[in-house]
């Protein structure tokens, strides 16, 4: 939690795994039991699924159980022996961790990018990135990267603080831009991928840059015919590719191994669940992944 990776208020705990500087934290509602004692000492419930998660963070959680972490979560628990889920709700803020994971509160963050010191990552479970979208048939059918010479003059939407902005601003495309909050509530207000893609539909802008499983999500509720294009071909400034996993406790090794070999048996179901969301999902070679 990408966390969890953008704005967006979150892309999955991507977004706050990847740009840090989020709001300050606000009180949480658990729903979890008491923890059980698990394997080697572990503070890890070994008949529940205690999951860390936001509780409005379409598409990867929300308190209705409509995002594909949510599934994920129910898979987890079904091929891990435990015979329930329970969640402890926390928006995707600065003390998101501590106040969850950290505080031994819930087990699993189902959605967390790779490399990020606040977690123990278990193996990725799917590789993503940020993608552009333009109207199909448009003059930027074709383009591919941030530097291609169409978008010059185009009025582009971008998240602030994320990758991409960056390799906006040395493409000069931020002169021209319409820029959209880091930090929003979405229990109160659309994500900003979804924001983006209406203002497209109304003209407002001519492009948008956003985290792709954000925007492959919304791209797809929005009924337009929509080019959703990984920005794997950049070259130079910030990272457009990141690997999301599970995020747990350093302490929990036994779990960790555990999870990951639920990955392991499990990729063809978890990559069909991603898929039927919308989440642009890219092999080792950066090629898309379409079954």
């Amino acid at each position: 939690m990408l966390r969890r990776m953008h704005g967006m208020k979150r892309s999955g705990l991507v977004v706050l795994a990847i740009v840090t500087a989020l709001s300050s934290p606000v009180c949480a509602q658990s729903t979890a039991p008491n923890a059980g004692l698990g394997a080697a000492g572990e503070l890890v419930d070994p008949t529940t699924l205690r999951v860390c998660a936001d509780p409005s963070n379409l598409p990867f959680s929300d308190q209705g159980g409509e995002g594909f972490e949510d599934k994920l979560a129910k898979m987890v628990a079904t091929e891990t022996g435990r015979s329930a889920v329970a969640y402890t709700w926390f928006p995707s803020v600065t003390g998101f961790v501590r106040n969850t994971l950290g505080a031994n509160r819930c087990d699993i963050i189902m959605g967390y990018a790779q490399g990020d010191e606040l977690v123990q990552n278990t193996n990725a479970y799917y590789r993503s990135s940020y993608v552009l979208l333009y109207k199909k048939n448009s003059d930027l059918t074709g383009v591919e990267t941030l530097v291609d010479p169409r978008l010059a003059g185009k009025k582009i939407g971008v998240v602030e603080g994320t990758p991409p902005s960056a390799n906006m601003a040395a493409a000069k495309l931020m002169r021209n831009a319409k820029v959209y909050p880091l930090m929003v509530d979405t229990r109160v207000m659309p994500s900003m991928a979804e924001l983006m893609i209406k203002d497209m539909q109304a003209g407002v802008i001519d492009a948008a840059v956003a985290w792709g499983p954000m925007a492959g999500y919304y791209a797809r509720k929005s009924g337009l015919d929509l080019a959703v294009v990984p920005l794997t071909k950049e070259k130079g400034g910030q990272r457009m590719i990141y690997r999301i996993t599970m995020g747990v406790r350093p302490s929990d090794q036994h779990w960790k191994r555990t999870l990951n070999a639920f990955i392991r048996d499990n990729q063809p179901e978890i990559n069909k669940l991603l898929l039927d969301y919308g989440v642009p999902l890219l092999d080792e070679h950066d090629a898309s992944i379409t079954q």
